[in-house]
C-alpha cells in the first residue's frame, strides 16, 4: 500500500475513536512532516481541535506548520498561526517559509518586522523570499543588516541574494555580492558558482558566465544546464549546442531539461529534423519537452504538425499546462483553422486553464483570426486581471476585423484602466486609424508613442505611419518620413511606399521605391511584378516587357496565389483557373451559374485588372478564376444551408474584382461571406464589406 493511503487510514482510524492519544498526534504528525501530505495535516488539526486537545510544547502545532509552508497552503498556515497559544522562534520562521513560497512580500516583511526574536534561518528564509520576486536592493539590505547583526552568512545565504539580482536583473548589486563571495573564499562552493553563472547570463554578459563556468571545480547536471540556457536566452543558439556536444563528450548525461534546451536551440537555427530526431531519443518526454516541440513547429511555420504533436501528446498521457494549450491556440490562429480552435478550446475547458490570462488571451487572438471577433471579445470579458497581452489581441483583433471604431475605444477604455501600452497596442491603434482614414489622429498617437510613453517607433509603426499618409493622398510626406526615420529603413518601408504608391498611381517614387526593395532583397518578385503592373495600367507596355525581361534573365519567381476553405476540419485549396480538384467540373458549373446571375443584377468583371496585352475574352477567363471565387463556390455547394458564414482564406490581397465579386453573393444568397487575405479580413454582410473598400 502507498504510505500515504497508510497515513489516511491512520488517521481515518483516529477519527474512529474518542479518547485523545497525544503519542498518536505526534507519531500521525511526523508522517505528515515525511510524506509532506497537507490534507492530513489539517485533518489532524481539526481532530485536536474538536477534542480540545492543546500540546503542552509548540512542537506539533510547529510540525503542522512546516508542512502547510512547504506545500504553499499560506491560507491554512495564517489560521493555525493565529489560534496558536505559544510560538517560538521556529514557529515564525515556519509562517515566514509560508509567506516566502506564497511570494506574500509585503507579508514575509511585516512578518519579519514583529517578531520578538531572529536567527540565520529568519534572515535566510526572508532573503529567499524576496530572491523569488526579483527585489535586489531589499534581498541586499537584508543581507547586510544579517551580518551586521553578527549571524553567520553562509553559501545559501549568497544563492538566495544572487537570485534577487538574476531575476531582477540588477547586474550592479550583483557584482557586489560577487566581490564579496571572492573575499570569503566561496569560489569553489558549486551552489554559488551556479547563481553566478546565472546571474551574469541573465543579465547578458554571457562572455563572463562561461569564464566562471570554465573555471568551476565541479561542473553538475545543473551547472551546464544554466550556462546552456544562458546561450539561449542571449540569442545563440548555436553556442548552445557547442556546449551541448562537450557536456555529453564530458561524461554527464543530460537531463530533461538540458533536451528541452537544445530542441529550442535547433529550432531557432531552423534544424528541425535534427529537433525530432532528438526528441524521439527522450525516453521519458515530459510537459517541458512536449511544449517545446510544439511552439518550434509553430514558430517555423509547421503549424498542422504542431497540431498532430499535441494529439499524440494526449495519446501519451501527458498532462499539458497553459503553455502547451496556448502554443496550441496559437497554431490554430496562425491556420485561421476554427474547427480546431474550437476543439482545443473545449479541452482547455476541460483541463481547467481556459480562464488563465495566457490561454485566454489566446483563444482571443485565435477568435479574431478566424473571423469571430464578438466571440473574441465574450472571452476577452472574461479576463480578471487583463494583461497588456489581453487588451492587445482583442484591439488587433478589432482592428483586423474592420471594427476599428472599436478597436480605437478599446484603446482609450485600456488607458482608463490604467493599462500603459506597449508597441504592439500601437500597431493595432495605428492600423485601425489606417482603415478608417484618420490621418490626423493616427499621426497622433504616433507621435504620443515616444512623447507620453518613450516607446521608440518600430520599423512596423513607421511602415503604419507610411500607409496611412500614403492611402490619404500625401505621398510626399510620407517619402519624408521615410528620410527622417532614425535608423535606415528596411524591406517593409519601401513595400509599403511601394504599394501606396500603386494606389495613388505615383510611377515616379514607385520607381524609387522598387528600386530600394529589389537591392535589398533581389530575388523578391514583388517589387518587379508591383512595378509592372503600374506600368500596365498606364499602358506602358515596353516597360511591362523590359521588366519581365529582368524578372526571366534573373531568375525571379512569382510566388503563387493561392486561396482555401475549410470544411468538416479538412482544408481545400485552390489557385487561379484551377483544374486540381476532385470536383473541380461540377464547381466551375456552379460558378459559371453565378457569374451568369451576378451579370444579371449589374455585376461587371474588371477586365482592366488583367495587366497583359491579351485579347478581352482571354481576360475575362482570366478574372473570373481566380483562386477565392473557386474556393466560396465550393464553400457554398458544401454547406448550402445554414447561417454560419463561409470562411475564405488567401495568401495575398484580394483583387478588387474578387471583392466586389464577394459583395454581389453576400447580397444575393443573403448569407455572410468572411474572406482573409494578407492585409486584413472582410465582412461581406448583404452587399456591404466591412473594410469600407479600404484595403
Amino acid at each position: 500500500m502507498h504510505p500515504k493511503h497508510k497515513l489516511r487510514e491512520a488517521v481515518d482510524s483516529l477519527y474512529r475513536h474518542t479518547h485523545v492519544n497525544p503519542e498518536a498526534y505526534t507519531r500521525l504528525v511526523l508522517n505528515c512532516v515525511r510524506l509532506n501530505d497537507p490534507h492530513q495535516a489539517k485533518r489532524l488539526q481539526s481532530h485536536m481541535e474538536e477534542n480540545l486537545y492543546e500540546p503542552t510544547t509548540t512542537f506539533i502545532h510547529n510540525r503542522l506548520l512546516d508542512v502547510y509552508a512547504n506545500s504553499g497552503k499560506l491560507s491554512d498556515a495564517r489560521n493555525l498561526f493565529d489560534k496558536m497559544p505559544q510560538r517560538d522562534i521556529f514557529t515564525y520562521n515556519a509562517m515566514l517559509k509560508a509567506y516566502s513560497k506564497t511570494g506574500s512580500v509585503d507579508d514575509l516583511q511585516g512578518l519579519f518586522k514583529s517578531i520578538p526574536c531572529r536567527d540565520s534561518v529568519s534572515y535566510n528564509t526572508v532573503i529567499a523570499g524576496l530572491g523569488t520576486k526579483g527585489c535586489a536592493r531589499e534581498a541586499l539590505e537584508m543581507f547586510v543588516k544579517m551580518q551586521k547583526q553578527g549571524f553567520e552568512v553562509t553559501g545559501h545565504t549568497y544563492v538566495s541574494v544572487l537570485n534577487a539580482c538574476s531575476r531582477g536583473f540588477d547586474l550592479g548589486r550583483g557584482k557586489q555580492v560577487h566581490g564579496k563571495i571572492v573575499a570569503c573564499g566561496l569560489m569553489c562552493n558549486g551552489f554559488v558558482c551556479n547563481a553566478l553563472t546565472d546571474l551574469y547570463a541573465k543579465c547578458g554578459e554571457i562572455d563572463v558566465a562561461r569564464w566562471l563556468f570554465d573555471r568551476m571545480c565541479y561542473k553538475s547536471v545543473i551547472s551546464w544546464n544554466l550556462m546552456i540556457s544562458g546561450y539561449m536566452k542571449n540569442g545563440l543558439p548555436e553556442r548552445c549546442i557547442e556546449l551541448y556536444c562537450e557536456m555529453k563528450l564530458s561524461g554527464l548525461k543530460p537531463d530533461m531539461v538540458t533536451a528541452s534546451n537544445v530542441l529550442g536551440a535547433l529550432f531557432q537555427m531552423g534544424r528541425i529534423d535534427e529537433a525530432q530526431k532528438l526528441f524521439k531519443e527522450i525516453e521519458k518526454k515530459d510537459t517541458i519537452s512536449w511544449t517545446t516541440m510544439i511552439v518550434g513547429h509553430v514558430q517555423n511555420g509547421k503549424e498542422e504538425d504542431a497540431l498532430m504533436l499535441f494529439n499524440d501528446m494526449l495519446m501519451e498521457n501527458v498532462k499539458p499546462d497553459k503553455f502547451t494549450v496556448s502554443s496550441v491556440v496559437s497554431a490554430c490562429a496562425r491556420l485561421a483553422s476554427l474547427f480546431y480552435g474550437q476543439t482545443v478550446h473545449g479541452r482547455s475547458v476541460h483541463m481547467g486553464v481556459d480562464n488563465d490570462t495566457l490561454v485566454s488571451s489566446a483563444l482571443v487572438d485565435m477568435y479574431s483570426k478566424c473571423g469571430y471577433p464578438t466571440e473574441a471579445r465574450k472571452i476577452f470579458n472574461t479576463i480578471d486581471p487583463k494583461s497588456t497581452v489581453s487588451w492587445n489581441s482583442m484591439i488587433l483583433g478589432y482592428a483586423q476585423n474592420g471594427k476599428d471604431l472599436e478597436a480605437l475605444r478599446l484603446y482609450e477604455e485600456m488607458l482608463n484602466n490604467g493599462i500603459k501600452p506597449d508597441s504592439i497596442t500601437f500597431v493595432g491603434v495605428l492600423s485601425a486609424c489606417i482603415h478608417e482614414g484618420l490621418t490626423e489622429r493616427g499621426e497622433s498617437y504616433f507621435h504620443s508613442m515616444t512623447k507620453q510613453y518613450g516607446i521608440n517607433p518600430t520599423s512596423d509603426h513607421y511602415a503604419c505611419l507610411i500607409n496611412l499618409l500614403g492611402r490619404s493622398g500625401w505621398v510626399e510626406k510620407a517619402v519624408e518620413t521615410i528620410k527622417g526615420m532614425p535608423y535606415k529603413p528596411n524591406s517593409l518601408i519601401w513595400s509599403t511606399l511601394l504599394s501606396v504608391c500603386k494606389l495613388n498611381g505615383d510611377v515616379e517614387h514607385g520607381e524609387m521605391a522598387a528600386k530600394r526593395l529589389i537591392e535589398l532583397e533581389p530575388d523578391n518578385a514583388e517589387p518587379y511584378i508591383t512595378l509592372s503592373n503600374m506600368y500596365a495600367a498606364n499602358g506602358r507596355w515596353k516597360d511591362v516587357a523590359s521588366m519581365r525581361s529582368v524578372m526571366n534573365s534573373n531568375k525571379i519567381k512569382k510566388f503563387a496565389a493561392f486561396s482555401w476553405v475549410e470544411i468538416d476540419g479538412k482544408v481545400h485549396k485552390f489557385v487561379s483557373e484551377d483544374r486540381m480538384h476532385p470536383e473541380s467540373e461540377a464547381i466551375y458549373r456552379e460558378l459559371d451559374r453565378f457569374i451568369r446571375k451576378l451579370l444579371k443584377e449589374g455585376f461587371t468583371p474588371n477586365k482592366n485588372l488583367v495587366l497583359h496585352d491579351v485579347g478581352d475574352d482571354e481576360k475575362l477567363r482570366s478574372i473570373c478564376y481566380h483562386s477565392e471565387k473557386l474556393a466560396l463556390v465550393y464553400g457554398l455547394m458544401k454547406k448550402p444551408e445554414g447561417r454560419q458564414p463561409v470562411r475564405i482564406l488567401k495568401n495575398i490581397r484580394v483583387c478588387s474584382d474578387c471583392h466586389l465579386f464577394m459583395k454581389f453573393v453576400s447580397r444575393i444568397i443573403g448569407r455572410a461571406i468572411i474572406l482573409r487575405d494578407s492585409n486584413r479580413f472582410h465582412h461581406f454582410v448583404g452587399g456591404s464589406c466591412s473594410c469600407k473598400d479600404l484595403w
